[in-house]
């Protein structure tokens, strides 16, 4: 009699991949309101739930980009990306920091070439950020992505996008400094985006 391994049963049953159409039709008939989900890759990612020192980091480097950046950043839009992956992808990242005026992007989401830096806040998302995320990005030719990870209190910095990766990937913590390559001029202090409690 054979043994069965554990290794030949799958862990995961096969989940249904979802497309930009499809997300947008479960949307008009009312299926997801009210609900911040994200698409990347085929799967339905919850925006939902962002914790209390997420919210404070995301909205010190907010602060932080719009004085450097005045006129110039999104938060929470979507982002298209290349034509292979607009199909099964809706990226929504936390902050976009775009070559030109908000005001330009009134009527159609900004795409991967309108953007300078794209910043994640990761708290419960910071593998999903630095693995998928990082690499779609990377495909899209983002020069500048950056992942601030709440828990580490620490940035990674992802640069050169080759062949869909990024060459360069950096990580910073909180004495050291890093300035974005659309500002480089501008070093900020890690420290000032992510303080500790009192």
């Amino acid at each position: 009699m054979a043994v069965a391994h554990m290794s030949e049963f799958p862990d995961v049953p096969p989940r249904k991949r979802w497309t930009r159409t499809e997300c947008a039709q479960l949307e008009q008939i009312g299926l997801i309101d009210g609900q911040r989900f994200e698409l990347i890759d085929g799967q339905l990612i919850d925006k939902m739930g962002k914790s209390q020192p997420h919210i404070i980091r995301l909205a010190l480097v907010d602060a932080w980009l719009k004085r450097i950046f005045p006129g110039k950043v999104l938060s929470g839009a979507v982002l298209d990306v290349t034509p292979e992956d607009d199909s099964t992808n809706e990226p929504q990242p936390d902050l976009i920091v775009l070559r030109r005026p908000i005001t330009e992007f009134l009527n159609q989401p900004p795409r991967a070439a309108d953007v300078a830096l794209i910043i994640e806040v990761a708290d419960r998302s910071l593998s999903l950020d630095q693995g998928t995320k990082a690499r779609l990005y990377a495909r899209a030719g983002i020069a500048d992505y950056w992942v601030l990870d709440v828990h580490s209190l620490s940035l990674s910095v992802f640069r050169q996008p080759l062949e869909g990766k990024y060459q360069v990937a950096m990580q910073y913590m909180a004495q050291e400094s890093v300035s974005p390559l659309a500002a480089p001029d501008m070093a900020l202090r890690i420290a000032d985006l992510i303080p500790t409690e009192n």
